[in-house]
C-alpha cells in the first residue's frame, strides 16, 4: 500500500505538516501532493498572495485535503481522512482570478461557461465520493 496525501499550505498549515510527518513515519511508498500555485497560473492578485490563492482553492473545491493512511486500518480505523468542508460555492470566482481560466471567458465566453460549469459539477461529485468513502466503517488490517 501507499501512504497519499493532498496539501496546500495556505488552506492548512497543520494538515501540511501531519501529512508530511506521517509520510515520512510510513513503512513503505509516500505520496503527498501540493497544491503550489505559480506564475504561469496567472495569479491576478499577484504572486505575493499564494497563500491566500491555496487557501481560496481549498475552499472553492478546487483542491481536495486528504490523507490516505494505510496504517491506520491496524487501528480500526478508516484509512481516509478528508480534511476540507464541502465547496462553498466560489469555485467560478476562484477561476476567474486566475488569467489560465479567464482568457477562455474572454476568447470563447459560451465554451468557458460550460466548461466551468462541468468543472464545478466535477469538484462537488468529488467531494461527495471523497466524503462518503471517509466515512466508510475501517478495513481491516492485513
Amino acid at each position: 500500500f501507499v501512504y497519499v496525501a493532498s496539501v496546500a499550505m495556505g488552506a492548512d498549515k497543520n494538515q501540511t505538516l501531519k501529512a508530511l510527518r506521517e509520510a515520512e513515519a510510513y513503512k513503505g511508498p509516500s505520496l503527498v501532493i501540493a497544491y503550489a500555485p505559480c506564475i504561469n497560473h496567472g495569479i491576478r492578485k499577484g504572486m505575493s498572495k499564494v497563500m491566500e490563492e491555496s487557501r481560496l482553492a481549498v475552499e472553492s473545491g478546487y483542491w481536495p485535503l486528504y490523507r490516505f493512511n494505510p496504517q491506520r486500518a491496524a487501528e480500526g480505523k478508516n484509512q481516509l481522512v478528508l480534511e476540507y468542508k464541502h465547496p462553498d460555492g466560489t469555485l467560478q470566482d476562484f477561476l476567474s482570478g486566475e488569467n489560465r481560466y479567464a482568457r477562455l471567458a474572454v476568447s470563447d465566453p459560451e465554451k468557458s461557461h460550460v466548461l466551468r460549469k462541468a468543472i464545478e459539477r466535477e469538484y462537488i461529485e468529488r467531494y461527495t465520493m471523497l466524503k462518503q468513502l471517509s466515512e466508510l466503517p475501517a478495513m481491516p488490517a492485513l
